[in-house]
């Protein structure tokens, strides 16, 4: 029995790592400096459907629109209701957001990258557990998250690999950067095994920590829960597996994540024991400049757009409807590059 809307809520937990800032390691953004506004950005998008106290749609530096303008391109189509949680954000967002008190990731080769990650997650916890709601959709935007989120699976001990917003995983510098962050905790792999706090404390993000205090609130109280995202949820259902919970758990990705051979996400959701679901939005179907970046691997996830792709595939929505949507929102946001003749 399909649940009504009425009973699906779909929450984005913003917020950045200062990880983010080492060279090549994310695309989630056309300027380097304007990392710290993209989550911002995408909760406004999401919210409200255009930039409001943000400049600019965020975009990589080849073009790549973010992701947010497709889960925002069906909830146009849907109408889910959305939350967003503040999980570190540098910047203010204009979009409303609760606060679980998570502070600004730092990088993770410092001793102690998250040092909110007990209150965070224990706040996010209270507010998972206290939600109206029987379904429950947990997206995440944070630049640098796939980094951190290696991190966490490390200090854990699990061998996952991750993908990137990258059309090239850069697999060998991330395990570099992890390795730096765990010789800096004093840590080997697998060290926080049955440890979850201390290992997103130690080597994640702030948003890794959020994440996993609302899926464990939520499953306490027996509200089915959809991790929607691509490897960094891996790593959130990797935190709350680590934390003893052994129940059902849902993951939504996209065909691009699921498809990339570096990471194997498949594989991993398996021992993870998690139900999977992966959704082709058919982006190769269509022409457009928004949907051309996406095929040649960049992006591949990111602001729930698995989640919002299996939300509407279950609504019976085709996906080239939900194509035509994002090439709207895409062509009112977006300004098209200009034509030689028009060029001053």
């Amino acid at each position: 029995m399909t649940r009504s809307p009425e009973t699906t809520r779909f929450i984005l937990v913003a917020g950045t790592t200062e990880t983010a800032q080492r060279d090549g390691l994310s695309a989630a953004g056309a300027d380097p400096e304007l990392l710290s506004t993209t989550p911002g950005a995408d909760a406004e998008l999401l919210t409200y459907g255009r930039p409001v106290r943000t400049d600019t749609v965020p975009v990589s530096p080849s073009g790549c629109p973010t992701p947010a303008l497709v889960t925002r391109a069906v909830r146009e189509l849907l109408g889910f209701d959305v939350a967003v949680v503040d999980g570190g954000l540098t910047e203010p967002t204009g979009a409303p957001t609760v606060s679980v008190g998570a502070g600004v990731g730092r990088d993770i080769g410092d001793q102690d990258p998250v040092p909110t990650a007990y209150g965070a997650f224990e706040a996010a916890r209270q507010y998972g557990r206290k939600l109206p709601t029987d379904e429950l959709w947990l997206a995440e935007t944070i630049p640098g998250g796939t980094t951190t989120a290696l991190g966490v699976l490390r200090a854990l001990g699990e061998e996952a690999m991750v993908s990137s917003s990258l059309p090239e995983n850069p697999v060998e510098r991330k395990e570099r950067v992890v390795s730096e962050g765990l010789a800096a905790s004093s840590m080997q792999p697998g060290d926080a095994a049955g440890e979850p706090k201390r290992a997103v404390r130690r080597m994640g993000d702030p948003v890794l920590a959020t994440l996993a205090g609302l899926t464990t609130g939520a499953v306490e109280t027996d509200t089915a829960v959809t991790l929607a995202g691509g490897t960094q949820q891996l790593a959130v259902a990797a935190l709350v597996r680590h934390g003893g919970y052994e129940g059902s758990l849902g993951l939504a990705t996209t065909s691009y994540v699921a498809d990339d051979g570096t990471a194997d996400l498949r594989a991993s959701a398996g021992e993870l024991d998690l139900d999977l679901t992966v959704t082709d939005p058919g982006f190769d179907a269509s022409d457009h400049v928004a949907m051309e970046r996406f095929v040649a691997g960049e992006a591949k996830e990111g602001v729930g757009m698995g989640g919002a792709l299996a939300l509407a595939d279950r609504a019976g929505l085709g996906m080239a409807e939900v194509r035509d949507r994002f090439a709207a929102v895409y062509d009112d946001l977006v300004d098209p590059e200009p034509t030689p003749g028009e060029l001053a």
